[in-house]
């Protein structure tokens, strides 16, 4: 399997790490023009800045292939990834790739300083151990569409979801050493493949 990340902006390294952690046979490329997406069997996309991350596909013609591409195959997408695939954004509003039916509300828990990291004890990722989730100016995701399935909420608010082939996580995975979500998402891959 060839697993894309979309290195626009974002620690995509982390996340090459974290699909290596996951899938030890997984290849992963950086996906930084169209012709990247050929071959792919499924895309990460980062967190980092959503605005910035949308002038940088337009200026590279990426927006309409990567939103082909999430008609197609699963995509991951964290934080602002998570931002940039759903239906609906607020605060403010913003066009998106609309590959997850959700809405998400921007910078929902603060600003940069109120970042940071929480232990998440209820979520339907198999094993008793909680998740680590680090939280960087994060949305919250307010509305799941029918078909979503919350797999993990903090304070009420759903922070991993899956719907169909895509996962969103409004947290950093890849920045904790635990590969469940990205092994989840890997086999997300592995079955549509």
């Amino acid at each position: 399997m060839k697993i894309g990340i979309l290195a626009l902006q974002g620690d995509f390294e982390a996340h090459a790490a974290a699909i290596q952690r996951a899938c030890g046979g997984c290849k992963t490329t950086e996906v930084r023009l169209a012709r990247d997406l050929d071959g792919l069997d499924g895309l990460v996309i980062p967190g980092g800045e959503s605005t910035t991350m949308l002038k940088l596909m337009d200026y590279y013609s990426l927006f309409d292939p990567l939103r082909e591409f999430g008609r197609r195959k699963p995509v991951f997408g964290t934080c602002a990834g998570s931002i940039l695939m759903a239906t609906e954004v607020r605060n403010p509003a913003q066009r998106s790739l609309e590959l997850l039916d959700m809405t998400v509300e921007r910078n929902a828990y603060g600003r940069q300083l109120d970042s940071h990291v929480a232990r998440i004890t209820e979520h339907a990722l198999g094993g008793e151990a909680e998740i680590e989730a680090v939280f960087i100016r994060a949305p919250i995701i307010r509305r799941v569409g029918e078909g979503g399935r919350v797999l993990a909420a903090y304070k009420g608010d759903a922070v991993l979801v899956e719907h169909g082939r895509h996962l969103t996580a409004t947290f950093h995975p890849e920045l904790s050493g635990d590969a469940r979500v990205h092994r989840m998402f890997v086999e997300k891959v592995r079955h549509s493949s």
